[in-house]
């Protein structure tokens, strides 16, 4: 039986409760560097790498497989909190950046780019699927979790409804999923949702004309113009992520890759952290990521939060971040089961 939950536990702290508070806050103050992380490449089956950072820990601790936001990386605020939360559980981590993310940080030693002609997106579950089955290789008798932030978070669903019946991860969680894809492009489109998403496009067109010079037969696979003047995220993903990666255009691309449309499928033990006043969404698609969900998944939606953000405590000198604590605490226990 599945079920929607108003948990009323989450407070944020006062003076931070606003959405926006809560989503930027943490972007402010926090540290990109709370753990000492080991740099390793992969090679992936189409001849590129992806980079990926490891917690260490004892060894054949269960490991937790993070996956971050758009334009995030292993040094996101939230991705280092969570490290810290799964450190401080004697459990190991590994950081998956997703390709064009994290490649030129001096702890890699060089500058990285990647060699194929395409980026990534939200749905685009084959580099994580490389990585679990390369770790679950590596380490047969490891359990294993994984964590998903906002886009990592819906390629995690995905993959998981993509893998029913799957036994290479025992849990997972997500925290702020923009669940309906289209209907997130759309809500940031009004009130301060064009802020966010300039911040974010100044970003994707950089790595759009990387590609560019370095590949430049891509030109022909989408509208280079149109990159350049996009404004909204429906108008970059029709002009750029859709035609790159193989979709027929942005609502293609929305009605694919949409984890609300894969969550009926999932049947490993999933927990799913969100917020009705999260900027990134309407609060109407939680209600839809219910009513879709299968058993396996439960969805904990707080009134408060923001994206991203989830920032309780006494006071804005003393906060803790909850939907990490709560993410971390779930899988941890999950891996603590004896294997069946």
């Amino acid at each position: 039986m599945h079920h929607e939950e108003s948990d009323l536990s989450f407070e944020p702290a006062p003076a931070l409760g606003h959405r926006h508070v809560q989503t930027f806050w943490g972007r402010l103050t926090r540290p990109r560097l709370l753990v000492p992380l080991r740099r390793e490449v992969l090679p992936t089956p189409d001849g590129d790498e992806l980079v990926l950072d490891h917690l260490d820990g004892p060894a054949g601790a269960p490991r937790v497989v993070l996956l971050h936001g758009l334009e995030g990386s292993a040094h996101s605020c939230y991705v280092q909190g969570l490290l810290a939360q799964l450190g401080s559980r004697g459990l190991r981590a590994v950081a998956l950046n997703f390709r064009s993310c994290a490649r030129d940080l001096p702890n890699l030693g060089r500058n990285l780019p990647n060699r194929t002609a395409r980026l990534y997106h939200s749905g685009e579950t084959t580099d994580f699927d490389h990585l679990v089955k390369f770790l679950v290789a590596a380490e047969p008798g490891v359990a294993h979790a994984a964590i998903g932030v906002s886009l990592g978070g819906n390629v995690l669903l995905k993959w998981l409804g993509e893998n029913p019946g799957q036994l290479r991860l025992a849990a997972a969680a997500t925290i702020s999923v923009p669940y309906d894809l289209e209907a997130g492009a759309r809500k940031l489109e009004a009130g301060l949702g064009p802020v966010y998403t300039a911040t974010f496009l100044r970003g994707l067109r950089k790595k759009t004309r990387q590609l560019l010079h370095r590949h430049p037969e891509a030109a022909s696979r989408f509208d280079v113009a149109r990159m350049r003047s996009a404004r909204t995220f429906f108008e970059f993903d029709d002009a750029v992520t859709a035609p790159l990666h193989g979709f027929r255009g942005a609502k293609h691309y929305y009605d694919t890759s949409s984890s609300l449309n894969w969550v009926a499928r999932i049947t490993t033990p999933t927990l799913c952290l969100s917020a009705e006043d999260d900027p990134f969404l309407p609060a109407t698609v939680l209600g839809r990521l219910a009513a879709n969900a299968s058993g396996a998944v439960r969805l904990v939606a707080t009134r408060h939060g923001g994206h991203t953000g989830f920032i309780g405590g006494t006071s804005p000198l003393r906060v803790r971040y909850w939907a990490e604590e709560r993410a971390a605490e779930f899988v941890a226990g999950r891996l603590a089961r004896p294997r069946s």
